[in-house]
């Protein structure tokens, strides 16, 4: 049987809940974040009112641009420590919401990709060569929730 995919980048378009711009609030660290987004781009920086500036942007797109900014301190370890938090708020917004986490397991063992010119880390990079490792970090969390059912 040949492998399935199932490409997902906008918020708006189908599969768009998969996305970090989709509006599903996360609770973390004792404060609601209203995207994945929100939250992991304010993971990057030292400065806790810089964290929370981002917390409280506008937009999961507004949140992004702060979170490019390279004025502030980035921690130290950040390349290492973000493919831990990216887990952390997907684990975070599948688990909090009914509606997404059975999304997700209806997935079955389709291969998940974040298919996007724009990113070759977390995306597919547009033409597969891309990493994926948002799309790779759903297939997990896809998995951990099957397992604890």
């Amino acid at each position: 049987m040949k492998d399935s995919f199932i490409r997902f980048y906008s918020e708006n378009a189908k599969w768009g809940e998969f996305s970090n711009f989709a509006l599903y609030p996360v609770k973390l660290t004792g404060k609601v974040w209203p995207t994945s987004e929100h939250y992991f781009q304010a993971q990057k920086f030292e400065d806790k009112s810089y964290q929370d500036k981002i917390r409280k942007s506008a937009s999961p797109m507004m949140a992004a641009q702060l979170g490019r900014s390279r004025k502030e301190k980035i921690k130290k370890n950040w390349d290492k420590q973000k493919d831990n938090v990216m887990y952390e708020v997907v684990m975070a917004k599948f688990s909090q919401h009914e509606e997404l986490r059975e999304l997700l397991l209806s997935t079955k063992d389709s291969k998940l990709v974040e298919h996007t010119e724009n990113d070759d880390y977390w995306g597919d990079g547009g033409d597969g060569t891309g990493k994926n490792r948002l799309g790779k970090i759903l297939m997990k969390v896809r998995e951990n929730l099957r397992d604890a059912n």
